[in-house]
């Protein structure tokens, strides 16, 4: 039976996934989270969020706070969006497609970016070049919490950069596939590994499929 790594812990419904393929789990945290005490204006026309974590603790500080427009990465960041009442403009599921259709859409627009200490650099670097005037407002901190395994598993699951780096600083991805959420995580992978798979889709769900299928003809 195969096992692989999570580095992140994973719902009941998204562990049966891989159980009942056949597929053995060890799961722990590789990152640690962290939400801050904001201040920000009691109007906020234009927002941008590019993860679950900015959403959930930008609504831990202020649970019914006014935004007009709201612009995303993730379907799972929409959704979260959502479901506190907010009106999703834009939704891609990449930071530097969302960077291009602010250029392109909103050039004369001001935003409030709600983001982690550890972030892409994308979408600050090209309002920057384009003048698009930004607030950058940090909302939680992003610490690594390495941990090392004394064995080898036949995938680990990626979900950010950050969770790459806690796990490679205790261990050596080897032999294992390194199946990741998407494009920026996969980058840092490939630092270490040539052995680097991609989600179809930026969901846990996708990255859960992805080493399901990678992992389908294990002997």
């Amino acid at each position: 039976m195969p096992t692989v790594l999570s580095t992140k812990n994973l719902k009941e419904n998204q562990k049966l996934l891989l159980l009942n393929a056949g597929i053995s789990l060890v799961q722990y945290a590789a990152i640690k989270i962290d939400y801050l005490p904001i201040e920000c204006p009691t109007n906020i026309e234009n927002a941008i969020f590019t993860s679950q974590n900015a959403v959930k603790a930008f609504f831990e500080n202020v649970s019914s706070r006014a935004i007009d427009n709201c612009f995303c990465v993730g379907k799972k960041t929409k959704s979260m969006l959502e479901e506190n009442g907010q009106n999703v403009v834009k939704m891609t599921e990449y930071a530097s497609e969302l960077a291009d259709y602010l250029v392109k859409n909103h050039k004369n627009d001001s935003f409030q970016f709600f983001c982690g200490n550890i972030r892409s650099d994308e979408i600050p670097s090209k309002l920057k070049e384009n003048n698009i005037n930004f607030k950058e407002v940090e909302v939680y901190k992003t610490t690594l919490n390495p941990k090392k395994f004394e064995r080898q598993f036949d995938a680990v699951l990626f979900f950010s950069p950050s969770g790459v780096r806690s796990f490679v600083s205790e261990n050596k991805i080897n032999n294992s596939k390194a199946i990741c959420i998407g494009n920026t995580t996969a980058s840092e992978a490939k630092i270490y590994t040539e052995n680097v798979v991609i989600a179809n889709a930026t969901t846990v769900e996708s990255v859960i499929a992805k080493a399901v299928n990678s992992l389908k003809n294990y002997d």
